[in-house]
């Protein structure tokens, strides 16, 4: 494994264990990867590895890394499993960690963050109950399609780093079964959930939340760090706020629907990750869910900004050991005023124009009054994006949509206002080849479907392969940048 030797770029770091047990309260555990009885690589993400000097490793040596796990090299000695507790549907449960996954690496990436290489479906660990600790190859297709998806529309999102399918039949009671196996190696930015401050408030040790708010200030919001110490879970707390405003902002901009909101299932860098029964919008429904199990809708279209709030008043809770409740309070009530500001960019950027009026509460309600529209017109979500990408500068091209009836009459009138006011941002996209299509790619439920179905019945990967390709090309046209 030495295709590292010569790389003019890859930057180990180790940062996650310096944290340790100084507070006498151990971050993680260190744990055993499971032996699987093959390795097949599937899918590697070759872009991403690029970002942090690991695109240069064969076939063999990735698969080394990352289904048998051999450290890379000056890295994370051996995989650390993550302790923290959650809110899982708003019922606390102090039972959960990395039960599937752990922590395998950390890097550097060409923008100088710190990155977190992290796995799923890598067999048991302590919090892994009664589960197997695997994955099923379908959802890690789906995780793929999630992802580059979520990329390509400008969502701050977790990158599939790599698939290898592992030769198991697993039993599961959601799908037909015996299903096959995968491993699925992420590359995020940061490993750290609200889970973790809420498990060590649940322990009441105030100095390892100290010790893991200075982690974060450090690595992800260092221009806090010469704050005094008063003053810092505060500081850190109103950045995590504004980070996750800003995510479900683009979740709603995106038709995504996470599908499992759990505090668990949140960062403190605001970075969206963890696909499991996640949806995209066929069009605007509020109260459209994604996990079958989510009978009241907590977790709806329409509920997930209350979600992402609720989900980080369960962080300041947790920060209320080290910080005075009145400033954590204060700083959660800039939460409304974050999603606004969120939304308006959020909107803007996907519709390819500079804003979408002088301030973030016009831009917020225009960005509301599109959406009321497209609600009561039942268009399809992609294909509004789509036909309306530059504001007044498609005009002539939303006419001839396949949906162009939907934009006469006078229902449409306001938002057509707002659109065609609109400055467009970089019009110069417009002269991108992925513009002349009439449609948008697409991520229904049925298409995942059947992306699965032709790997499962006939081994066909090129139709998974095209998708990825399809969705790339959408990315680079919209350049959303993040």
């Amino acid at each position: 494994m030495n295709d590292l030797a010569d790389a003019s770029f890859y930057r180990p770091r180790t940062d996650f264990l310096e944290l340790g047990d100084a507070a006498g309260a151990p971050f993680y555990d260190a744990v055993e990867p499971a032996s699987f009885p093959a390795a097949v690589l599937r899918y590697r993400n070759d872009r991403a590895a690029k970002t942090v000097g690991l695109e240069a490793l064969s076939d063999d040596d990735w698969v080394a890394h990352f289904a048998r796990f051999a450290p890379l090299p000056d890295n994370i000695p051996g995989p650390v499993a993550v302790r923290y507790h959650g809110h899982q549907f708003r019922v606390y449960n102090p039972d959960i960690g990395d039960g599937r996954g752990f922590l395998f690496a950390q890097v550097e990436d060409d923008r100088g963050r710190l990155l977190d290489l992290g796995t799923k479906g890598s067999g048991t660990t302590p919090y892994s109950r009664a589960g197997d600790g695997r994955l099923t190859l379908k959802g890690a297709v789906r995780e793929i399609l999630a992802t580059e998806m979520l990329e390509a529309l400008g969502v701050y999102t977790s990158k599939t780093f790599s698939v290898i399918e592992t030769g198991e039949a697993l039993i599961r009671g959601d799908e037909p079964s015996p299903t096959r196996s995968a491993v699925l190696v992420r590359l995020g930015h940061s490993h750290v959930r609200f889970g973790a401050f809420q498990r060590l408030a649940f322990e009441e040790n105030a100095e390892a939340i100290a010790e893991l708010v200075d982690y974060c200030i450090a690595r992800y919001y260092p221009d806090l760090a010469n704050l005094p110490d008063t003053e810092k879970a505060p500081a850190f707390f109103r950045e995590a706020i504004k980070a996750t405003a800003s995510l479900a902002s683009q979740w709603m901009a995106a038709g995504f629907v996470h599908g499992v909101l759990n505090t668990d299932n949140m960062n403190v860098t605001g970075e969206s990750f963890d696909y499991g029964p996640w949806r995209f919008l066929p069009a605007v429904d509020f109260s459209f869910t994604a996990a079958y199990f989510d009978h009241q809708g907590l977790y709806a279209y329409g509920r997930q900004p209350d979600a992402a709030a609720w989900n980080l008043s369960r962080l300041g809770g947790a920060l209320s050991l080290v910080a005075e409740a009145d400033a954590l309070n204060e700083s959660l009530q800039s939460f409304q005023g974050a999603f606004e500001a969120g939304m308006a960019d959020a909107f803007a950027r996907r519709l390819g124009v500079t804003a979408l009026g002088a301030s973030d509460r016009e831009g917020f309600e225009a960005a509301a009054t599109l959406l009321s529209w497209m609600e009561e017109a039942k268009v399809p979500f992609q294909q509004a994006f789509h036909d309306w990408f530059g504001g007044k500068a498609s005009e002539a091209r939303a006419a001839t949509s396949p949906i162009a009836d939907a934009y006469g009459g006078e229902a449409f009138a306001p938002v057509r206002a707002i659109l065609t006011s609109a400055e467009s941002d970089r019009p110069e996209r417009l002269d991108h080849p992925y513009f002349d299509r009439p449609s948008p790619p697409d991520m229904l439920i049925d298409e995942v479907e059947d992306i699965w179905a032709a790997i499962a019945e006939r081994e066909d990967w090129s139709v998974l392969n095209a998708k990825v390709d399809d969705l790339r090309l959408m990315g680079d046209a919209l350049d959303i940048r993040r």
